[in-house]
């Protein structure tokens, strides 16, 4: 039962001494969610109540479900970004068919996640590589930068490409209100300075405060400032998500998106915080059945999808979270804003909203990771670009699955031509190496030793025998071949048919084959195809130096038999 409901366990272990920390962390991000939350719903093209109703029954829900006690889980900009494009596709942006379907959206996600939860799926998001993530991360947070704009230089702009804009921008400038330029980019420099004192003062709600008493005082809204206007109080009525078959099948591309990317991200940071308390364990697929209950419930109560945010979650962990009743308590604090306060925010300037995402974002724009992928691996490097690129002039769903499809391409691509070596003694340590590693190794006489590090099958079976053939060429006449199968885990039925074909070949022309190093699955598999008759009893050995004997005295005075058991691991 504590499985299913980690709640269980923090809370019947609950140590009095965790309880000031709980509650300073607990209020510090539920003040930190006020403003986020607000600006994440208009970044997704809602009104900001949306975001207060998404930081709230999800909080509670993980709270009772997941196994990270400082994952802070709610609104996030990235997944704002995606469902204002990918809703904003079937919907006109803010109409009310629009907060529809982003409500819908948040239901299946959970239900995705729930599944891939309760169905052990997590190994999924190992297709989205740490390069993918970050390309896609930068490019969306250069989106996400840029869309913002119109609402910091007080212009008017459709929803677009990040072409497009850019373009308007240009186009527009003729129109910039200078009095939203003076409160936007002042709240932007009001972020940057506070944080810069000190990380753990809510800058945002600070921010936020600031931009009120100004447009209070001076009347922002008479300059042309535009002002998020009415804002409703009262906490989210219970209502069952509009179901549409239609819509869910336009809806589900960008949910398996929103439910990958969002379990990525979450992971990222959990285990990134977790490795700093040794009193509990990150379960993924636990992970995965919180993640999906927390979007789920918080569909029912006309939220957006919500996952678990970088920079709430390390102020959480920052301001003493211990449990996950930090979490209930910054949900509570969101509650209380809904019942009492949301009148208050009605003068809030829209430019003060666009500040605090746009601060929030430079996060995620991973220009180190760039330069470092580019020193160290160039194919790394290759894919982070190509999902950048995707990403800022495809789009945001275009540009996640180009990456995917990429990094599998470059899967394929690795265990087609998997590492092959041709080996050499070194006569000082009388080990065998890797002759073009190692210049001072020169090749076996008139025998070819190979090891492949790889699963032999049939998507690099082809390739290995052109690579033996291309060795081979290379030798005026050769009287044997050693494979050394120390790195073959397996093999499949492709792979025995062409191992066939090549022992053929070689007696044909009176060349012996010898293998070393066979691991148990592999001499499982040859002996059930009957293929170590064919290769001859004889012809297995424990060392390369043993099958180097055999040849040189022709007989197994140095062989150590190996019999076959079919249990062998």
């Amino acid at each position: 039962m504590k499985k299913f409901l980690p709640i269980i366990d923090w809370l019947t272990n609950y140590k009095k001494v965790n309880l000031s920390g709980d509650i300073s962390a607990g209020l510090t991000v539920g003040i930190m969610l006020i403003p986020q939350g607000m600006a994440y719903a208009m970044l997704a093209g809602m009104d900001p109540i949306y975001g207060l109703y998404a930081a709230t029954i999800p909080l509670l829900l993980y709270a009772v479900f997941g196994t990270s006690r400082q994952l802070s889980v709610g609104p996030v900009a990235m997944f704002a970004l995606l469902i204002a494009s990918g809703v904003g596709a079937l919907a006109e942006v803010g109409s009310t068919s629009f907060i529809a379907l982003a409500i819908l959206l948040s239901l299946i996600v959970g239900v995705i996640q729930l599944l891939m939860g309760l169905f052990k799926m997590g190994f999924l998001v190992n297709f989205l590589s740490h390069p993918i993530i970050s390309g896609f991360t930068t490019a969306a947070a250069i989106f996400i930068a840029v869309s913002q704009l119109k609402y910091v230089l007080g212009i008017q702009l459709p929803r677009g490409t990040f072409y497009e804009n850019i373009q308007g921008v240009f186009t527009r400038l003729d129109e910039i209100n200078w009095a939203t330029i003076a409160v936007g980019f002042g709240g932007i420099a009001a972020i940057l300075i506070l944080r810069k004192i000190n990380r753990k003062i809510p800058f945002p709600l600070i921010v936020v405060l600031l931009g009120l008493g100004a447009s209070y005082f001076f009347g922002l809204k008479d300059f042309g400032v535009q002002i998020i206007n009415e804002v409703p109080s009262g906490l989210p009525a219970f209502s069952i998500p509009v179901w549409d078959t239609e819509a869910f099948l336009q809806l589900l591309p960008i949910a398996l998106t929103i439910s990958l990317i969002g379990f990525t991200e979450s992971m990222a940071v959990s285990k990134s915080i977790q490795k700093k308390h040794k009193d509990y364990e990150i379960d993924p697929s636990q992970e995965l059945v919180a993640l999906g209950i927390a979007n789920i419930g918080g569909s029912f109560f006309q939220s957006f999808p919500v996952t678990g945010g970088f920079a709430r979650s390390a102020v959480n962990d920052q301001a003493g979270s211990k449990t996950g009743l930090a979490a209930i308590i910054s949900a509570c604090v969101v509650i209380l804003t809904l019942l009492f306060l949301t009148p208050y925010f009605e003068l809030l300037p829209k430019a003060i909203l666009a500040a605090i995402i746009i601060v929030a974002i430079f996060g995620l724009i991973d220009i180190k990771e760039a330069k470092h992928l580019w020193k160290t691996d160039r194919k790394d490097f290759i894919m982070f670009m190509i999902t950048a690129l995707s990403t800022l002039f495809l789009g945001i769903e275009q540009g996640i699955f180009v990456g995917v499809a990429v990094s599998i391409i470059g899967l394929l691509i690795h265990v087609s031509y998997p590492h092959i070596a041709e080996l050499g003694m070194d006569v000082n340590s009388r080990k065998f190496l890797n002759i073009d590693r190692f210049s001072h190794i020169s090749p076996t006489k008139d025998v070819l030793i190979v090891r492949l590090d790889a699963r032999l099958f049939f998507a690099n079976t082809r390739y290995f025998q052109d690579r033996l053939k291309a060795m081979e060429s290379k030798r005026e006449s050769i009287r044997a071949v050693i494979l050394d199968a120390s790195g073959i885990n397996g093999m499949d039925s492709s792979a025995v048919h062409a191992l066939s074909d090549m022992i053929d070949d070689y007696h044909k022309r009176n060349i012996q084959f010898l293998m070393t190093n066979v691991k148990g699955p592999v001499r499982d598999v040859l002996r059930r195809t009957k293929m170590r008759a064919k290769i001859g009893e004889s012809h297995f050995f424990l060392s390369i130096h043993d099958a180097l004997a055999f040849l040189d005295d022709n007989i197994q005075g140095s062989h150590t038999d190996l019999t076959l058991q079919t249990n062998e691991k």
